[in-house]
């Protein structure tokens, strides 16, 4: 069966192979032909290059410029695809040249055959293994490559023969990979199929034009022997597929989809990959290397000798021009092809070849038609002898327009030994390949040889300006039997150095070098069937390898595991359907400059589009297909790695949707980065977007990223405490950075893409249209679940006769608890105002229980801020004068006069205990610690409740709401009075950060603000607390709170600072908790409270924490506070049941304490002004007040 196979890379999940090989030259087209021919394994050839018909091969010299490619590191330029067929490197004095496409260098080289020098086989160098089946693996090669013998000597081999044979010289038979075989010259291609065509070629026509690829398909190239081969046993080749580098797969998870974990992923670029367990790299000698130096960037750990040994065979280049001998060195076009016998012509590139009793061999090279002449006479040559050279070209041009017999020309191609000292290396600023030729010692040698031809010869030689003009490269990659002289072992495997000096051998499992880049030296004549033959070894070895992987693996093979026997050929589809686009973001991580340079690929699939809306997302609230994709790039992080960390996995999702949070828009971007130590990271970062302050945030907030930098742990690691490093930190993307990012959108869906992003911006912020709402839960179904320990509820009558509620729990095993002075002493619980913060029977674990686990019995109190039974009438100096000293009696009543109280209180509860303290209505010898959370002495508000407190909404509200001082919060079947209804439109009206699918959460927040980070706390816990818990809110307290609001610390009903000018009254350890990501109150609230505890109360001891990513109550009430909130508590109370009140290091240490504020949400961090900000606040709320009037 046959198929053709377009490029699908990047258009869905990565896919796999048994075998990867990279390129198609003389080593890679042996090792896929090989392994497909062993049968059972799915192998994949990858080729940078595209693939070359007959017809496709420049023919004059404006064709061959389009098909070449030229990197001048001179000029610092470079022209041309990078699939160009001919491919040209300068450097400095030098120069180097390539082939590419389909085939490798067999596509335009001279396709000489010569069998390994023995000089070269003794070299020291190389590898001895090599030697044991050497003979057969060259017969082998030599057979598949159908090497031919010369029909007949042409002109320039006669003419040679007779002026440069003597004593020291000898010919040296040339054979080629050329076809000799039929005397017709040409068969038609009639079938458009791409593997017919390689079997029907024609015959050899000896025009002279192989070096630019043969135009009448009568080369042998390895795509018409090996490649062939492959074909037809089931290999697949994909073309124009450069690869980058390779990492070991440690990212896919066992057993995904049916398929085992392959072993190695290769990148053929910074996001698209292929995985497989078998990489075998044949890219030559600069791609090899370059790809290993690419991988060893991110973490592939190689020898040092990499890049090392480098050789250029030897080579040296000349042109004799304006000889009278009938060399005929110019290839022939069409034109002139059918009017030239056979025997009078050019023939193939390379006829004759001698070699020298001094250590070098010259062969003649006929120059294809398609090469511009001029560039050999002058341009990157110079002449000898010195004289007329200069002009030679033109006088050469006026001689033929006026009709005198035209001079002949020939290349002369030099190869010897040389000192195989050459070094390869990648600059990290550029990231790409340069290189210093070696010594060549035979160079003089040649030059005098040259130089003598001329004079038989007769004409000008043209000799390269360039120290080195590489044709036949060889090493980089070199074979050895250790890593301390070579990258790769004899068998072609690359080594793996480690630090065990036992292990000094050990090698990659699955990782091979197989091409010109193994040779470690010189070989003195052309190398292809040199490499063909290393080739062939290699293979032997590897098709054991690979089959006895397989046999050892075989259970857990998915399945596709196994090939038929298909011939594949994948071509560059050229059709742009995928999506990218370069963002750069730049910022601090962990107070260090960061920089990051990502290049995402979103994701072009068309399927089910016609389930999404115009606004990104389906009925499942799901975003679009093409607002997610991957990314790729690097990051720079100087502080933390001196080398780039490159992305090897990379996600992004432009419109994330958590349920709990429907109004938010999230960007998430999960990035997967690796250094070139081997260290591996995980950089996280999130873009909230929130339809908060009629989007005046929005340039903030689709521009900043949130990120959080963390090590990933290494396997086997000790040192479990430096490995786990977590660095937070934001990145943001500038005005002329965001314009560039515009401008590399690249793609067909392009439009599409902007329209959709656009239309989640415009719904996230405009439209305010929530993409789903909170699930409704069975509560009763949780409350069973988790069932919760059985309490005793004490009614309690205060001094000034309000009776409110104490709801006790024993811990039930005390024995296990108790300390050899007494049993621990009980808690007193003091929740915020109206809202529950410890008693959560829905959810598994509260505070209550933790302290009951802890062994601490257990009061909560419901004091008058409570909505069981408010009064109409009462201050938050109540709470702190009769409430909290009425409980605490009550627990001296029924535990003894000598136990002591810790203390635990939120928010308004933080400020009634401190009131009760200073106020001295409740003694500090009760009182064992004090642990608030968001509370203190001092009460700092953000920016927007700031503004809430200072403008007359609270007295606009009071005034709407009447007499009755509580508002109904639940929906129920008692009706609503009117004015209730419109206290609770406004509220809904007001700003908050974020915003919720449930009325009851809506009025509170619009009222206080928003208490709590949504994403923070359970489905069951929202509902449980706005539909069970707070169904009434008493507001009579409030005026008393925005007086304290507005001062920033606690003060008596009338406004007098009456408590902290009594701060002796504190004599007692504290424990002060903010979140980090603050809502209502700022972490400025615990900083003061601290520094206030430290100096007037130096002998106890004091602490603050500060707990990043919670906000107000979630810091109670969080999925997480069990794990990272309850832990500080409960390590206060201990230390204060040890009486350990002594002063902390910390808190001597006033200065190290300093404030660090982190900017809440809810400050002013826009362009807006805050004056802009309260003139549309004022607009707002006068157009309140004209409503409530109108509609009174």
């Amino acid at each position: 069966m046959e198929k053709l196979q377009g490029n699908s890379f990047g258009d869905g999940e990565a896919e796999e192979y048994d075998v990867v090989v990279v390129g198609s030259g003389y080593g890679g087209s042996v090792v896929a032909c090989r392994l497909s021919m062993a049968g059972g394994r799915s192998v994949c050839l990858l080729e940078k290059g595209r693939r070359w018909e007959a017809k496709d091969f420049p023919t004059d010299s404006f064709k061959l410029l389009s098909a070449s490619r030229v990197e001048s590191r001179n000029l610092g330029l470079s022209l041309g695809s990078k699939d160009a067929l001919i491919q040209v490197y300068e450097q400095n004095d030098s120069v180097a040249v390539v082939g590419c496409g389909l085939g490798g260098g067999s596509l335009v080289n001279a396709g000489v055959m010569m069998p390994t020098p023995v000089r070269a086989r003794r070299h020291p160098k190389w590898p001895k293994q090599w030697e044991k089946n050497w003979d057969s693996c060259e017969a082998s090669a030599a057979a598949m490559l159908k090497v031919q013998s010369l029909p007949d000597k042409f002109s320039v081999a006669k003419v040679l023969e007779d002026h440069i044979t003597s004593e020291e010289t000898f010919e040296t038979p040339v054979r080629l990979t050329m076809n000799f075989d039929f005397e017709d010259g040409q068969r038609p291609l009639s079938n458009n199929n791409p593997i017919k065509k390689v079997q029907q070629m024609s015959s050899c026509l000896a025009c002279g034009n192989c070096l630019s690829g043969c135009p009448y398909n009568a080369k042998i190239s390895n795509d018409k022997t090996y490649l062939l081969s492959a074909i037809q046993e089931g290999c697949t080749i994909k073309t124009q597929c450069q690869v980058q580098y390779v990492i070991r797969n440690t990212y896919d998870d066992e057993g995904t989809s049916g398929r085992r974990n392959r072993r190695w992923r290769v990148y053929l670029n910074d996001i698209d990959y292929v995985t497989t367990d078998f990489v075998i790299l044949s890219g030559g000698v600069f791609g090899t290397t370059e790809i290993l130096f690419q991988s060893q960037m991110r973490g592939l750990r190689v020898s040092e000798t990499l890049g090392s040994g480098f050789s250029c065979n030897g080579n040296t280049v000349a042109y004799l021009a304006g000889s009278p001998m009938p060399l005929n060195g110019y290839g022939l076009d069409k034109k002139q092809l059918f009017k030239i016998p056979f025997q009078a012509r050019p023939g193939p590139s390379i006829s004759s070849s001698y070699t020298s009793s001094l250590g070098f061999t010259i062969q003649s090279a006929i120059v294809p038609s398609a090469y511009p002449n001029l560039m050999f006479k002058g341009i990157v040559t110079y002449g000898w002898p010195a004289g007329y050279w200069f002009f030679h070209g033109i006088i050469d041009k006026i001689k033929l327009a006026m009709g005198f017999k035209a001079t002949h020309a020939v290349a002369l191609v030099a190869m010897g030994y040389d000192e195989s000292d050459g070094k390869i290396m990648l600059e990290r600023g550029t990231n790409k390949i340069s290189f210093n030729p070696p010594r060549d010692p035979f160079l003089p040698r040649k030059i005098k040889a040259f130089q003598r031809l001329t004079k038989k010869l007769g004409g000008v030689l043209f000799m390269s300006k360039y120290r080195s003009t590489a044709v036949h490269l060889l090493g980089g990659c070199n074979a050895s039997s250790s890593p301390l002289h070579g990258v790769c072992n004899p068998n072609g495997q690359v080594f793996d150095p480690a630090d065990d000096e036992f292990l000094a051998a050990a090698v990659h499992p699955g990782l091979y070098v197989c091409d010109a880049s193994l040779i470690p030296c010189s070989v003195g004549i052309n190398p292809s069937l040199t490499i063909a033959t290393a080739a062939e070894h290699i293979s032997r070895q590897l098709v054991k390898d690979v089959l006895e992987y397989s046999i050892n693996n075989i259970d857990k093979k998915g399945p596709d595991s196994f090939t038929d026997k298909t011939k594949t050929i994948a071509i560059g589809n050229g059709k742009k359907s995928d999506l990218t686009f370069k963002e750069t973001m730049r910022g601090h991580v962990g107070g260090m400059p960061c920089t990051a340079y990502l290049k995402m690929k979103m994701n072009p699939n068309d399927e089910n589009y016609m389930d999404y809306d115009k606004l990104g997302t389906n009925i499942r609230h799901e975003s679009h297909p093409l607002l997610r994709g991957k990314v790729g790039g690097h990051v720079e992080l100087r502080g933390f790695e001196k080398d780039n960390l490159h992305i090897i996995d990379g996600e992004v999702n432009l419109c994330e949707v958590d349920c709990r949070t429907p109004y938010t828009q999230y960007m998430l971007y999960r990035l997967c980065l690796v250094a070139s130590t081997g260290s591996r990271y995980i950089l996280q970062g999130r873009k909230i977007m929130n339809p908060y302050l009629f989007a005046l945030y929005a340039w903030r907030e689709t521009t900043t990223m949130h990120v959080t930098f963390e090590k990933v742990p290494e396997k086997n690691s000790v040192d479990h405490d430096h490995e786990n490093v977590i660095l937070k930190g934001e990145l943001s993307i500038s005005m002329m950075e965001l314009l560039k990012s515009l401008m590399s959108f690249d793609g067909n869906k392009k439009r599409k893409f902007l329209c959709l992003l656009s239309g989640t911006f415009l719904r996230t912020y405009f439209l305010k249209i929530p993409r789903g709402n909170q699930e409704y839960l069975n509560l009763l179904d949780c409350e069973h679940k988790y069932s919760y320990p059985s309490g005793t509820l004490h009614d309690i009558e205060t001094e000034d006769g309000v009776v409110i509620s104490c709801r006790q729990w024993n811990c039930h095993d005390l024995s296990k608890f108790r300390r050899s002075d007494g049993q621990r002493n009980p808690v007193l619980l003091v929740n915020g105002y109206a809202v529950e913060s410890y008693w959560l029977p829905t959810e598994p674990n509260d505070l209550i229980r933790t302290l009951l686990e802890e062994g601490h019995e257990t009061w909560l109190l419901q004091s008058r801020l409570h909505a069981l039974n408010p009064p109409n009438t009462f201050t938050l100096e109540d709470v702190g004068r009769f409430d909290i000293p009425a409980a605490i009696n009550k627990m001296l009543e029924l535990l003894g006069p000598s136990v002591k109280v810790h203390v635990v209180a939120h928010c308004v509860g933080g400020l009634a205990i401190h009131i009760a303290l200073m106020g001295g209505h409740v003694s500090g010898n009760h009182i064992a610690s004090l642990s608030c959370t968001n509370s203190s002495m001092f009460f700092k508000l953000n920016a927007l409740s700031k503004v809430k407190m200072w403008l007359p909404i609270l007295p606009i509200s009071m005034l709407i709401l009447g007499n009755n001082k509580t508002l109904p919060l639940v929906e129920t079947s008692t009706p609503v009075s009117l004015r209730h209804r419109i206290l609770k439109l406004v509220a809904r009206l007001i700003p908050r950060y974020e915003r919720c699918t449930c009325n009851e959460c809506e009025v509170v927040s619009g009222i206080f603000g928003n208490a709590f980070w949504h994403e923070n706390i359970s489905p069951t816990v929202h509902q449980w607390l706005n539909k069970e818990s707070s169904k009434r809110l008493p507001m009579a307290a409030f005026p008393h709170l925005r007086k304290i609001c507005k001062s920033g610390f606690i003060l008596d009903s009338n406004g007098s600072n009456s408590y902290l000018i009594h701060p002796e009254r504190m004599a007692l350890p504290t424990l002060y908790i903010s979140g980090g990501r603050s809502l209502l109150v700022t972490p400025q609230t615990s900083f003061l409270a601290h520094k206030y505890m430290k100096l007037h109360q130096p002998g106890f001891r004091h602490e603050r924490v500060v707990v990043e990513g919670f906000g107000h109550s979630d810091l109670l009430i969080g999925e997480e506070s069990c794990k990272k909130v309850f832990p500080h508590i409960l390590s206060h109370i201990r230390v204060a049941e040890e009486k350990k009140y002594y002063c902390s290091k910390e808190a001597l240490d006033s200065e190290a304490d300093h404030y660090q504020y982190e900017e809440g949400f809810g400050e002013f961090g826009t362009w807006f002004s805050p004056f802009i900000i309260l003139l549309l606040v004022f607009i707002f709320l006068s157009l309140l007040v004209r409503l409530f009037l109108v509609s009174s």
